[in-house]
């Protein structure tokens, strides 16, 4: 037995994990099972989120405490606090690694080619990003903090929920929490929810509108639609499955997917000796001097994704073997993706949500109009060829997730006849470092917390004005 140890603390992160295993695979029989969760591309994870949830102390507790039964084992739900406890710490923990592959065996180019291939989609992307922060702060201002008293900090939430999604918004927990914030963890959990939910809804009714209306150039038909259903169920033909990855390693050497673990440990690595070489930079400089400490409250994982292309580019010249595979460093990536948003919507507060339901509701609905208008109006301004399919990856990872705008786009363009899927992949490369879950995502909400919402409303204002007019007076006129 090692020594300071619990062995009950370990043979319950054992079975926090076996128990979040069968959610999720319960998930997935759910799904298969509704052709609703189908036709909507609802993911297994946020069903087995919603189920354990509901067998969660937040539901399923309440209603046997609601009825009597205070003293039954059910009373607290079906899982013991421990796991909840548990469960609670893996987001966290998870966002690090999915931060840490997004650019780990990607050819990553040279900036000038990243702008020719994709600068439309990144201008439009910039103008999304930054108007979250404009028009959450705008009416966490004007509305939320004088008739609602809710936190200033509140201003983030729509960018880092929407834009973020749950990894964003489970990794800034603790930011909010040291920041005296604690109830926007769950506000931007349960935002983010929102957002992959309408994402998808609103994505298939703007798909169709495309197709009826003649605006998407690639689908002629709504029979183009129909061609997707195959995809709806989740599961893959069986003479169309492939590897997961290549095997680049001898498994008696070491086992391939030991290996890419090994790498992203090495990137997450490299992103807390960055974070912390400028934290304390910070100490003996203008933090000293101000008492304002900004990177003290930065989480570790948009350095991760730091880390990670730095880890690319010396692999890129030193590792002559080729040893690190794309495909099979995604499936570590959809795994923790997977795990992190099961576990985030099995522990939300339903209580803290039901406190500030109408800023709740005021924030999305501020959120979805803002999306929507950005893609029906902005959209066919600022990218001058097959405004549609390129606008609506934005619009799908605008609203929670990066999946559900490369589902959005596989729809509207299968073959990739418009080049939208390869100029959404590079246009990563200049909007996740930044926003979406990157470096001032993360520094939002110290920002706010340190100066106030006018200030950063402002500085918001004038990069979405920059983005907004690169896309409209020098991409759109081309």
């Amino acid at each position: 037995m090692l020594r300071g140890i619990d062995p009950m603390s370990a043979s319950m992160v054992g079975m926090s994990f076996l128990v979040l295993g069968m959610v999720l695979l319960l998930g997935k029989l759910i799904r298969v099972m509704s052709p609703t969760l189908q036709r909507l591309f609802i993911p297994s994870s946020l069903i087995g989120g919603f189920l354990a949830l509901f067998l969660g102390p937040e539901l399923l507790g309440k209603l046997f405490l609601w009825i009597g039964y205070n003293d039954t084992f059910l009373s607290g739900g079906i899982f013991p606090a421990e796991m909840l406890d548990i469960w609670t710490t893996l987001p966290g923990l998870f966002i690090s690694i999915i931060f840490a592959t997004l650019f780990l065996g990607k050819e990553i180019p040279g900036i000038r080619n990243i702008w020719f291939l994709a600068g439309p989609q990144i201008a439009h992307g910039q103008t999304i990003a930054w108007g979250q922060y404009v028009f959450g702060i705008l009416i966490t201002i004007l509305v939320l903090t004088p008739f609602y008293g809710i936190n200033p900090m509140a201003g983030a939430l729509i960018e880092i929920s929407f834009e973020g999604g749950h990894g964003t918004a489970a990794g800034m927990a603790s930011t909010f929490e040291e920041l005296g914030f604690s109830d926007a963890a769950d506000l931007s959990l349960g935002l983010a929810t929102v957002g992959i939910l309408f994402g998808v809804i609103f994505g298939i009714i703007l798909l169709n509108y495309g197709v009826r209306t003649g605006k998407a150039a690639v689908l002629k038909n709504a029979d183009h639609i129909s061609l997707n259903e195959r995809y709806q169920t989740g599961i893959i033909d069986f003479d169309s499955r492939e590897s997961a990855g290549k095997i680049t390693t001898r498994p008696e050497s070491i086992e391939p997917l030991s290996l890419h673990f090994a790498y992203i440990g090495v990137a997450i690595g490299i992103g807390y000796i960055i974070l912390q070489g400028l934290i304390l930079i910070e100490k003996i400089t203008w933090g000293q001097a101000t008492d304002i400490y900004l990177l003290a409250h930065i989480p570790l994982f948009p350095m991760a994704m730091i880390g990670g292309v730095i880890l690319q580019k010396f692999l890129d010249r030193f590792d002559v073997y080729q040893t690190l595979d794309r495909d099979l460093m995604m499936r570590i990536q959809g795994l923790s993706l997977d795990i992190l948003i099961t576990s985030a919507i099995a522990t939300l507060s339903l209580t803290v949500i039901g406190n500030n339901l109408i800023p709740f509701i005021i924030l999305a609905t501020v959120g979805i109009v803002w999306n929507l208008v950005a893609f029906m109006f902005l959209g066919p301004k600022m990218i001058p060829s097959y405004w549609f399919e390129k606008s609506i990856g934005n619009f799908g990872q605008s609203m929670g997730m990066t999946a559900s705008g490369l589902l959005l786009m596989r729809i509207a363009d299968p073959a990739d006849s418009s080049s939208a899927l390869g100029g959404f992949g590079y246009k990563q490369l200049l909007f996740e470092p930044i926003v979406g879950g990157g470096i001032f995502t993360a520094a939002s909400v110290p920002l706010l917390f340190y100066f106030g919402p006018v200030p950063v409303l402002i500085l918001a204002a004038i990069i979405m004005i920059f983005w907004g007019g690169l896309g409209i007076f020098y991409f759109g006129r081309k």
